[in-house]
C-alpha cells in the first residue's frame, strides 16, 4: 500500500495551573485564533476552540505527521507565552501540566462542536473538575485524583 490514510478527530481539554479564571474577553476570542493558527500550521487543523474561565477544549483533526504529545506541547507553550504578553495582570499565567484527550466519532463531531460552543452555559451548572470526571468516566479512563489537578 503506497498511501497513508488517516482521518483522526481529537478532543483536546486541558486547564489552567490551579484552574485559575484567566481566560477572559477580550483576551478569550483571541486566544482561540492564536490556537487555531498553532493547529494549522502542524497540520492538525482545528474544527472548534472553545473555553470557559479555567480551561479550553480544542476538537481537532490530528496530522499523521505529529504525536499528539508534540502538538500539546506546542499548543501549551507558545499560548501560555502568547498570553503572558497580552495584559500585565496575565504576567503569571500558566496552563497545567497534563491534559485530556480523546478520540472522537466522526459521526460524533458535530455533537462534540455544539458542546464546545456552549462552555459558558454548561458551566454554570458544572464545574470544570467534574466536567473531566465525568470525561474520564466516559471514556472509561482509569486515573488517580492525586495526579490529575495541579
Amino acid at each position: 500500500m503506497g498511501q497513508s490514510l488517516v482521518k483522526n478527530y481529537v478532543h483536546i481539554v486541558f486547564s489552567t495551573k490551579y484552574r485559575e479564571p484567566s481566560i477572559r474577553p477580550p483576551y478569550d476570542q483571541e486566544l482561540y485564533t492564536y490556537l487555531g493558527k498553532i493547529c494549522r500550521a502542524l497540520e492538525s487543523p482545528a474544527l472548534k476552540i472553545g473555553s470557559y474561565f479555567d480551561h479550553v477544549h480544542i476538537l481537532c483533526m490530528l496530522s499523521k505527521k505529529i504525536a499528539l504529545m508534540k502538538l500539546l506541547e506546542e499548543l501549551k507553550s507558545h499560548s501560555s507565552k502568547w498570553m503572558k504578553s497580552k495584559d500585565e495582570s496575565l504576567q503569571h499565567f500558566y496552563w497545567q501540566n497534563g491534559y485530556g484527550a480523546f478520540s472522537v466519532n466522526p459521526s460524533e463531531v458535530g455533537a462534540v462542536e455544539a458542546y464546545i460552543s456552549r462552555q459558558h452555559e454548561h458551566h454554570r451548572l458544572k464545574g470544570f473538575q467534574d466536567e473531566f470526571r465525568l470525561f474520564l468516566k466516559k471514556y472509561q479512563v482509569e486515573y488517580d485524583e492525586r495526579y490529575v489537578w495541579d
